[in-house]
């Protein structure tokens, strides 16, 4: 049963804004038609390795939403139940959201501006901070995706950068200062097969 115990996270592919280079957090593009390519590579890898789902999560998010949708294009599984929630939303970027991030340097500076995108308990101004992130996250986690996970399912979720890092500090058990160090490229897939305490058993990263 244990084999049976998979989850899969994959960070969604590049946004318009990602291409851009913009803030974007609850903003909500679309998918650049490399993001699209980069959602379908992601199915077709999970479809190489025989992995089909019973319940897909995402977030309010388009880009996401997008994401998980074209995976499971490729899986031939158009038909999964899926949970959209504004838990798994990106972390909100305040005032910087739309920002060019070499604008927000200039008005900021370096400094200021690194400790908001990499500190855990730091918020942009009218923003939240990734620990701020993590308290919203882990609930839903806890509560709606880890059942199902638990119970033998496959679940899939699409998200964001900064809502996939508080999912992968529960699961990697991970500091505060480790996690922000994290990098999540988009359209990767990372596949957690778990244990009967719900602990990692295996970890595996789809690289291209």
């Amino acid at each position: 049963m244990s084999m049976n115990r998979t989850l899969v996270l994959v960070r969604h592919g590049q946004s318009e804004w990602n291409a851009k280079n913009l803030f974007t957090g609850w903003k909500n593009p679309d998918l650049t038609p490399l993001g699209v390519e980069e959602a379908r590579r992601a199915g077709r890898e999970l479809r190489k390795l025989d992995l089909l789902f019973s319940v897909g999560f995402t977030s309010a998010l388009l880009r996401a939403q997008h994401t998980l949708q074209l995976i499971f294009e490729e899986l031939g599984q158009s038909n999964v139940p899926t949970v959209k929630d504004r838990a798994l939303n990106e972390r909100h970027y305040g005032d910087l959201s739309g920002l060019n991030k070499d604008e927000a340097r200039e008005k900021w500076g370096e400094e200021q501006v690194r400790l908001w995108r990499r500190s855990y308990d730091v918020p942009p101004p009218g923003g939240e901070s990734l620990k701020d992130t993590v308290a919203r996250v882990v609930p839903f986690y806890v509560q709606r995706i880890l059942p199902p996970v638990m119970r033998g399912e496959r679940v899939l979720v699409a998200a964001h950068g900064n809502s996939l890092r508080a999912l992968c500090m529960v699961l990697e058990q991970m500091t505060p200062e480790s996690v922000t160090t994290l990098e999540l490229a988009t359209g990767v897939p990372i596949i957690y097969k778990l244990n009967a305490d719900s602990t990692v058993a295996s970890k595996t990263v789809l690289e291209h």
